[in-house]
């Protein structure tokens, strides 16, 4: 496998530029990579990833690194029944999600996203923004209670801000549904079970046993338990205010089929907006509050948009969303310097040609999207944080961009995401200023997705 020594940033790159992954120049030998995978999958990324548009090796199968956005559009639309996912995405997520929208393919996949494709409908997502403005409120409190005292953790604040919300908007006003464990379950899979292993890697089969898996399958087993009573109990209950994604999901049904989703299935998609709905937002806000740490420019031009909106301490609503331009471009910048899924796998099933480049059955497809959005192929200085690059966002080039994926498979979740970003960052921006804290900057890592090791310490002052 062709993986290299990583290289690094000069000290005047460090200042100039915000945080990155160090990508790798020199050969490695099988055992260093592994160890480089379990620390941070992005870590094996060759560094011509990022000015080539395809790369390829073989580490026990033949991989391919596809950074084309044509060969994309291919992968992802054109083709896409002959790349489904690996079995090391399934590995990891199917004990947490089952057989739900996110890992399902074929007809399973199809008719479980027909069923759920009405309930992220835009009336829908307005009509939960209020959820989103009081978890944005309640955030801005808890700051304001630590503004000025000592350096405030934005990423544990934004993991509680969104997993507030998620829980709200799934299961609104269900005193047993238990959030705290709910969520200390999920962040112990994410933590532990969630981890590429060897095993995984070297494509032992499914049935193999992964150690740090069976040990978190037991705080799942209670997850699941949790969730199957609330769902169980909801079917008894007359449905009253605005309904939530459990209330939605269950009264939808196939319009093809007229197929319903039983509790096991309700429960799986339920976990799934659960893990992804607050991790990955709550990834996208502490990326774009610690950008707007390190360029204070763009800070003061985002506050100045968002105060002449909301004035000074008016909570963002879904009415402002289209209003806040700015805040949109920050928040889409971010998601390309440090996409959730920095990197995702598929598997060939027939011979193809990708970039000219005979594929195998069997070949390992890898989309290496932290790679995508700082290929220098596609983007003018990549590695700089310039949110301007989407003031005319028909002006990127489809499948140069994906921090939602595309193609049918596109994250069914997008519109729900972006509008609670907006809303939770502008609140925040109207009310504080933020500062980075000397030797505290994060580290890009990702595991299951690409988190910023070490957290994202800022100071914060309420803004005069």
């Amino acid at each position: 496998m062709l993986i290299m020594t990583s290289s690094t940033l000069d000290s005047s790159k460090q200042q100039q530029y915000p945080v990155a992954v160090p990508l790798v120049t020199q050969p490695w030998g099988i055992w260093r990579t592994l160890q480089a995978v379990r620390r941070n999958v992005l870590s094996i990324i060759p560094e011509i990833a990022t000015r080539q548009p395809i790369v390829s090796g073989k580490m026990v199968r033949r991989w391919h690194m596809v950074m084309d956005p044509d060969a994309l559009r291919q992968i992802l639309l054109e083709n896409l029944s002959n790349y489904p996912k690996s079995e090391v995405t399934k590995n990891l997520l199917e004990p947490a999600i089952g057989e739900s929208l996110f890992i399902a393919e074929g007809d399973q996949w199809r008719w479980q996203r027909r069923t759920a494709a009405p309930v992220f409908s835009s009336r829908n997502v307005q009509n939960l923004a209020p959820v989103m403005s009081k978890a944005a409120d309640r955030c801005a409190n808890r700051i304001a209670d630590m503004a000025g005292k000592r350096a405030i953790n934005l990423h544990d604040e934004m993991i509680t801000t969104t997993f507030d919300v998620i829980a709200d908007v799934t299961f609104s006003g269900d005193g047993s549904f238990q959030r705290d464990r709910v969520h200390a379950a999920i962040e112990a899979y994410i933590a532990q079970a969630a981890k590429v292993s060897v095993f995984d890697i070297l494509a032992f089969p499914n049935w193999f046993p992964r150690p740090a898996r069976l040990v978190s399958e037991l705080s799942l087993k209670e997850t699941k338990s949790i969730a199957d009573k609330v769902i169980n109990e909801r079917r008894l209950q007359k449905p009253s205010g605005v309904p939530d994604l459990l209330d939605l999901l269950l009264v939808g049904e196939d319009p093809k089929t007229s197929r319903k989703m039983n509790t096991a299935e309700l429960r799986e998609n339920l976990l799934t907006f659960i893990v992804a709905g607050h991790e990955t937002t709550a990834l996208s806000l502490s990326w774009a509050l610690y950008l707007c740490a390190f360029n204070l420019e763009v800070q003061d031009r985002a506050r100045h948009e968002v105060q002449s909106v909301l004035g000074a301490d008016r909570t963002a609503s879904a009415a402002d969303v289209e209003k806040l331009p700015f805040i949109r471009q920050i928040i889409d910048e971010a998601l390309r310097l440090y996409p959730p899924a920095g990197m995702i796998s598929r598997t060939a099933l027939a011979d193809d040609v990708l970039c000219g480049r005979k594929i195998r059955p069997g070949d390992m497809i890898i989309l290496p999207i932290y790679a995508l959005h700082r290929n220098h192929l596609l983007w003018r200085d990549p590695d700089a944080f310039r949110p301007d690059r989407f003031t005319d966002r028909k002006s990127v080039r489809r499948y140069a961009y994906l921090p939602f994926g595309d193609g049918p498979r596109i994250c069914i979740g997008a519109s729900f995401a972006l509008q609670e970003a907006i809303i939770i960052l502008a609140t925040l921006l109207a009310r504080f200023r933020f500062s980075l804290v000397a030797g505290r900057n994060p580290e890009p890592i990702m595991i299951l997705t690409l988190r910023p090791s070490g957290g994202v310490w800022l100071t914060a002052e309420p803004d005069p």
